[in-house]
């Protein structure tokens, strides 16, 4: 089966075509195309994702990535003056910009030899994810085939099924991006459980609010890090620069990190002045009591739920400090732990054509199917 993967859930339009082949235990796959544009620079002005630009841009640029993705690519012949335009121009209503070069573009070249789009419905910023969802709906009206929405964050897990690992239930997946902090058991594939999640900000917002106290650049996850494995390999310490633990020994597994963006909001606030060295060690303190407490938490749960495995997912991952951190807990349970490979970690398509491979045993895709955008989309039990 070979399927096209749509993201728009965010600041990255992403496609991938992705072919798939096995049973749901044990798939395998291969990546035979990806496109992807990335808004980041766009944002930084913002210091955040901006709804409305991120819409624009993403209905200005899925065409031209569509064309990309299929230059070379194999083809069937396809009869363009047999497509109901007017139908195409109704689900492309919210975005006349797209409808227009979908238009050209669909009259200019053949039909794709593919088998089903798999398109993100949530959870993501509404007006981005629409974008999605209607190219998706036109491209399956346009060549008749069939459509599966799936949750983002059913991808973030599925991920790490590219590199063939052999999965054993239950399993517990630990999802920790800008929008979310979730730990999720796993008893199968699309039977979730949600065990516990954040109480307010996630890791990802928690660590842009931190570097935008301190005067780093959007995004400031990867700057906070910087900082904080310089201060680490220095050996730069600040003994009056201590942040609390929020939660770290509750019974439950959920977590809060507001308290904690507060006590770096009042620290920077008694320094006043606040040097290089400062940041460095408030960088240092913030991600080890993050470090500390999702760790704990981690550790908790798989003792609790006597898991196979554990899953890291979302583009917080790319911290290289917190990676090592979870992969020791698994080690200490001698359980494996499971990343995606770093190109997997932020949003991608293939993630989504993976969740769609995945969920097409359970629910059968069709043509043009209704699909409404869930900016708060949660994973199903």
């Amino acid at each position: 089966m070979k399927i096209l993967g749509i993201e728009t859930s965010c600041d990255e339009t992403a496609l991938s075509i992705v072919e798939a082949s096995g049973d749901q235990l044990s798939p395998h796959f291969e990546i035979l195309n990806t496109a992807l544009y990335s808004q980041i620079e766009i944002h930084r002005q913002y210091g955040g994702v901006f709804p409305a630009v991120a819409k624009r841009e993403h209905s200005m640029n899925v065409t031209p990535l569509l064309e990309s993705l299929l230059e070379n690519y194999e083809t069937t012949p396809f009869d363009a003056t047999s497509v109901d335009w007017q139908n195409i121009e109704t689900i492309l209503e919210r975005e006349p910009e797209l409808f227009a070069k979908l238009k050209t573009f669909i009259e200019t070249h053949e039909k794709p030899v593919i088998d089903m789009i798999a398109v993100t419905s949530g959870p993501g910023l509404e007006p981005a994810l629409w974008v999605g969802i209607n190219a998706a709906r036109a491209l399956s009206a346009i060549w008749n085939i069939p459509v599966l929405p799936v949750n983002h964050m059913e991808g973030h897990i599925v991920s790490v099924l590219l590199e063939g690992t052999a999965t054993q239930f239950p399993m517990l997946a630990l999802l920790i991006s800008g929008g979310h902090t979730e730990l999720i058991l796993i008893e199968s594939w699309g039977a979730y459980k949600k065990i516990g999640e954040t109480l307010d900000d996630a890791i990802g917002e928690a660590y842009d609010k931190v570097a935008r106290m301190l005067g780093l650049p959007y995004p400031g996850g990867p700057e906070i890090s910087k900082l904080a494995s310089f201060a680490r390999d220095n050996n730069i310490s600040d003994e009056s620069i201590i942040l609390p633990r929020p939660m770290q020994h509750t019974k439950d597994f959920n977590f809060s990190l507001s308290g904690l963006k507060t006590a770096v909001l009042y620290k920077v606030q008694a320094i006043g002045e606040v040097t290089d060295a400062h940041k460095q060690c408030i960088a240092r303190e913030f991600e080890q009591a993050v470090t500390d407490v999702v760790t704990t938490k981690t550790t908790r749960a798989i003792e609790a739920h006597h898991v196979h495995a554990l899953i890291v997912g979302g583009g917080v991952i790319a911290n290289q400090y917190l990676r090592d951190a979870l992969a020791s807990v698994a080690t200490s349970f001698d359980i494996p732990v499971l990343f995606p490979s770093k190109e997997l970690a932020t949003d991608n398509a293939v993630m989504i054509a993976i969740a769609g491979y995945v969920k097409q045993f359970d629910t059968q895709p069709t043509v043009c199917p209704e699909i409404r955008a869930s900016g708060n989309l949660q994973l199903e039990a």
